[in-house]
């Protein structure tokens, strides 16, 4: 899974256009992203063909994760030539089944 910062976010998420970008928003500290974490890692092994996975610690990149009006983790966040599509906020994501159905609609 892609690494983000603030050195390559906007290479890798806001002007990239090859196919759906899925950005998991994530916390050393945040027990549920963790958990959460191998899951998304297998949805990659799954779905990486066409759509591009990356991940960005906020921990790490608080100012870029408050642009991206990230205000709780986690936030999934599928970006489409640059654009917010659609975003899965922590009250949203029970599961990683929460996450694929969101994968499935980007899916092509």
């Amino acid at each position: 899974m892609l690494e983000l910062n603030k050195e390559n976010f906007d290479a890798e998420v806001i002007n990239y256009t090859e196919k759906p970008v899925f950005v998991d928003f994530w916390g050393e500290k945040c027990q549920k992203c963790l958990e959460l974490m191998p899951d998304v890692h297998k949805l990659e092994e799954k779905y990486g063909d066409k759509i591009k996975f990356a991940s960005l610690n906020t921990s790490q990149n608080r100012r870029l994760a408050i642009a991206q009006k990230v205000l709780g983790l986690p936030t999934m966040i599928v970006y489409v030539n640059g654009e917010k599509a659609e975003v899965l906020t922590p009250d949203k994501i029970s599961s990683a089944a929460d996450i694929e159905e969101m994968l499935k609609r980007f899916y092509k």
